[in-house]
């Protein structure tokens, strides 16, 4: 009989998306095949604490309050959580003996390199990019950047730092205004699901929008806004990735910030999105290449503006631990290209694994011949 795989789903976090990761990560748990994996649940609260459940916990804010706690360990050799109170003598109670973790952690400290640079140390096969397509994917001015360099079109930006906008705010509302054009997208460089994005229609309300981005984050992006329609591809794979087939979302609001996202109901998923054939290349085409340009593997979700007048096509961003809730389009995305939810997660723990030993086939000592 095949050996399970002892999966270990790691939720919660220290982001504002904290909620969000746990409605993923339930979702998640309800997919998968008890006959091919012990999911162990590994929460951590907002404060930052790590907490390990039982296979058979599957409400995820019990495994917050009442878990064990344990510390994940930096030590390939030894057990993968170390246990943290007396309860827990035997590491392998703590899930020492984790084959693979699936991350869905969203926004900082979990979807920007932080949690992958510490599964990378400790040797555990995770889903999603590493720690370079995880930061890359994270930092929007960065993202750009990487999008510009392989001739994906990006709406027209200017980067603006905290210190930058304390220190010189004339300079900076200066330079906006000779550089971009209004109506505009203020956000924070390094933060997901749209909080802290303002939307500016007249120059006189750059000022408060770089105030609340600022209370955000230390880098700013201003932005042409772009009068558009939001479609999204799903992108699934390593070296050889695959695209979906692309999705349009119509937002209850004036544009998919976190209230049309998470609490107000009314917002619309169009799938397969109202493309002709060959704008519907163009966006898997664009997806597969943003997904290399930022060093991605496993998966992404690529998200795009359409402009409603002249019918080009941008890149926004790419998000490299798309939502997985039931209404996510990730999942959906998929579902509708012909990989069903439970097939998906199948196929991204084996992309895990597969990136897994193709890392684990590379030299890091040097041997001189003799």
């Amino acid at each position: 009989m095949k050996k399970k795989i002892r999966l270990g789903i790691l939720f919660g976090g220290r982001s504002g998306e904290h909620e969000v990761s746990l409605t993923s990560a339930a979702s998640l748990m309800k997919a998968l095949d008890p006959a091919k994996y012990e999911v162990i649940p590994i929460g951590i609260t907002r404060e930052g604490k790590w907490l390990v459940g039982s296979a058979a916990d599957r409400l995820l804010p019990g495994v917050l309050e009442n878990g064990r706690p344990v510390t994940p360990s930096v030590d390939p050799s030894g057990p993968r959580l170390i246990p943290l109170d007396r309860g827990l003598a035997h590491p392998r109670r703590a899930g020492g003996e984790i084959d693979v973790i699936f991350p869905i952690l969203h926004g900082t400290f979990g979807e920007d390199g932080t949690v992958q640079g510490l599964l990378e140390l400790a040797g555990i096969p995770y889903v999603g990019a590493g720690v370079l397509g995880s930061a890359a994917g994270m930092d929007k001015d960065v993202m750009k950047r990487l999008f510009r360099d392989a001739d994906l079109p990006v709406p027209p930006w200017t980067l603006v730092l905290r210190s930058e906008w304390e220190g010189e705010r004339a300079r900076v509302l200066k330079r906006i205004a000779r550089e971009l054009r209004c109506p505009l997208f203020v956000k924070p460089a390094n933060l997901g699901s749209s909080v802290g994005i303002t939307k500016v229609r007249k120059l006189r309300e750059v000022a408060p929008a770089l105030d609340l981005a600022a209370e955000y984050d230390r880098k700013i992006l201003v932005e042409n806004g772009v009068e558009a329609r939001e479609i999204e591809c799903a992108v699934l794979g390593n070296e050889q990735p695959q695209a979906s087939v692309p999705g349009e979302i119509v937002p209850v609001n004036e544009f998919y910030d976190y209230e049309a996202k998470y609490v107000k109901e009314g917002s619309e998923l169009i799938i397969p999105a109202k493309l002709t054939s060959r704008q519907t290349k163009l966006v898997q085409e664009y997806s597969i290449r943003a997904f290399q340009a930022t060093d991605c593997a496993g998966m992404a979700r690529v998200d795009f503006l359409l402009d409603r007048r002249s019918g080009r096509l941008y890149v926004n961003e790419i998000n490299t631990i798309p939502g997985f809730t039931p209404i996510s389009m990730y999942p959906k995305l998929w579902e509708a290209s012909g990989v069903p939810y439970a097939t998906l997660v199948d196929c991204l723990i084996e992309l895990a694994l597969e990136r897994h030993r193709e890392n684990a086939r590379t030299r890091y000592h040097y041997r001189p011949s003799r």
